[in-house]
């Protein structure tokens, strides 16, 4: 059995991140998605709330999983004996940063870790969660970036 770890901020998830996690699904016997815990990062919504969002909108996924961590993802695979991170590339940019931090996880887990770079789908390779967010915090129309659920969520923050 194959297994995954999808890691991010999500903060808030997207369709992006949304067509990653089934993409992943479909190549994965099991995927974890997992909420970084990043202490460097002001979110806007909790690590509980990410984790909540990204229950719901996986739900139809039976092979996936939502989880969170803190630490470093090598030390999170460890212990989950996962061999396998997950990353979406929206452009060549995505994939310079991306990059650096899959060999330095690779090196630093001992090879134990590896990068799997799926692109993101044409119509979500725009998308981002601060956009989402700065357009939101203005009250534009987000409908088309995240699910309606989702949506609402934000819109209650920003109020």
């Amino acid at each position: 059995m194959k297994a995954a770890i999808y890691p991010g901020s999500f903060d808030p998830v997207t369709y992006g991140h949304l067509d990653i996690i089934r993409r992943a699904s479909e190549i994965f016997d099991e995927l974890t998605v997992s909420v970084l815990n990043n202490k460097t990062k002001t979110p806007l919504f909790s690590v509980e709330e990410r984790v909540k969002m990204l229950k719901e909108a996986t739900s139809d996924l039976p092979n996936v999983t939502i989880d969170s961590f803190s630490g470093l993802l090598i030390d999170y695979a460890a212990k989950k004996n996962i061999n396998v991170a997950i990353r979406g590339l929206r452009a060549i940019t995505d994939f310079e940063y991306e990059l650096q931090i899959a060999q330095t996880n690779r090196k630093f887990s001992d090879g134990k870790l590896d990068t799997v770079f799926l692109t993101t789908s044409l119509e979500y390779a725009y998308l981002s969660s601060s956009t989402v967010k700065e357009i939101a915090s203005f009250n534009g129309d987000i409908s088309e970036c995240v699910p309606d659920f989702v949506g609402r969520m934000i819109y209650e923050k920003y109020r």
